[in-house]
């Protein structure tokens, strides 16, 4: 019985050929770090993520928050010099025993603003609760599309969406003249 790569070490190519067929001779390869399947660099990009690891497991909400938001400006950053924008948004958190937690949720329409992956995984992060502390918080957006389906659509029900992502477009532009620390908002400094 081989339950780890070591035992695939053992026996003998065609032996495993025998046992399992054509995945035979793939294992044998894998067990001696050998993999024969190509590489590609220009693979299409499935997903933008960030995420950071504590020193200390935390479970202090606010900490949480201000990491949340860090990591969603940094996510929007990156899908913003890509292109690309995300319908769907993740965050991922690791608890102290690596026992792991990820929730998602589909937008309406496909997004690259900050403020809008941040709320949404701000709402993740409340929809799961105290079930800390945690050591790894990770936030990311998937199904990606191109950054001109991006943010059409205008949400009735928040009348500070419109503002907040003029605000957002402004720091953009600011940031692109002068440099990527010439503002910040405050909820970032957390």
């Amino acid at each position: 019985v081989a339950r780890t790569f070591t035992d695939l070490l053992r026996p003998e190519r065609k032996a495993l050929g025998t046992r399992f067929g054509t995945m035979g001779d793939r294992l044998w390869y894998l067990a001696r770090g050998r993999d024969v399947r190509r590489v590609s660099a220009n693979a299409p990009v499935k997903s933008i993520s960030k995420e950071t690891t504590f020193s200390v497991d935390t479970s202090d909400l606010k900490l949480l928050d201000g990491h949340i938001y860090r990591l969603s400006e940094q996510v929007a950053d990156r899908a913003k010099a890509k292109g690309q924008a995300g319908l769907i948004v993740t965050l991922k958190l690791k608890r102290a025993n690596h026992t792991q937690l990820s929730r998602r949720v589909t937008l309406y329409d496909p997004t690259q603003m900050t403020d809008r992956i941040y709320r949404t995984a701000r709402d993740l992060m409340a929809k799961v609760g105290d079930q800390g502390p945690y050591r790894l918080i990770g936030v990311g957006i998937s199904d990606l599309s191109a950054a001109d389906t991006a943010d059409l659509s205008v949400d009735l029900l928040d009348q500070g969406a419109a503002k907040r992502a003029a605000a957002e477009r402004a720091t953009d532009e600011i940031r692109a003249k002068f440099g990527r620390d010439a503002i910040k908002k405050g909820r970032a400094l957390r």
